[in-house]
């Protein structure tokens, strides 16, 4: 079997390129950072997630706004298979989200689970989404049963939006310096 190595990199490169645009679309979900989150589509990307099917202009706001209605939410990606072809290719992503929201005073927790199936593209030598339609596979939205251990650890720090969370203030202590 003969190697073709630029090819072989070339593959490798795209696939690591397509995981940093889904991380984008991710962390950018959650953080509810709307920039962040628009920049793994391109323009023209549709999204179809059975709620709204339009551009992914449209779908960045609404999944902005719906998802600024919850008081956390946490997307984890799980297996990718991405098929490369030259400047296109196609994946299946797994997804599990959850969703912290109130019902009459107590909080719950709303889990999706499902699939990303995408198209994606490079242009001007970035990949990005250009197709997705998400399939969701089960759903569960249980009273939250995190109350006790909440309780009992209070100084716990907790994951922020809008650019306050540590990941994105980065605000060592000083003793760390």
């Amino acid at each position: 079997m003969v190697l073709n190595i630029e090819a072989e990199v070339r593959d490798l490169v795209a696939r690591r390129d397509i995981s940093k645009a889904l991380m984008r679309y991710i962390r950018g979900q959650d953080r509810l950072d709307k920039t962040l989150h628009l920049s793994a589509f391109f323009d023209d990307s549709y999204v179809d997630c059975g709620m709204l099917a339009g551009s992914a202009a449209e779908f960045v706001d609404f999944a902005q706004n719906l998802l600024a209605e919850f008081e956390s939410s946490q997307h984890i990606l799980g297996q990718m298979d991405i098929t490369v072809d030259g400047d296109s290719a196609q994946g299946e992503i797994y997804f599990y989200a959850q969703h912290r929201h109130l019902k009459d005073g107590q909080p719950f927790d709303l889990i999706i689970t499902g699939r990303y199936v995408d198209e994606y593209a490079c242009r001007g030598g970035e990949w990005r989404i250009l197709k997705r339609f998400e399939v969701i596979d089960w759903v569960r939205d249980d009273p939250a049963t995190d109350g006790e251990f909440m309780t009992a650890n209070r100084g716990l720090p907790l994951g922020q939006r809008d650019g306050k969370d540590f990941s994105d203030t980065r605000a060592w202590p000083s003793e760390s310096t």
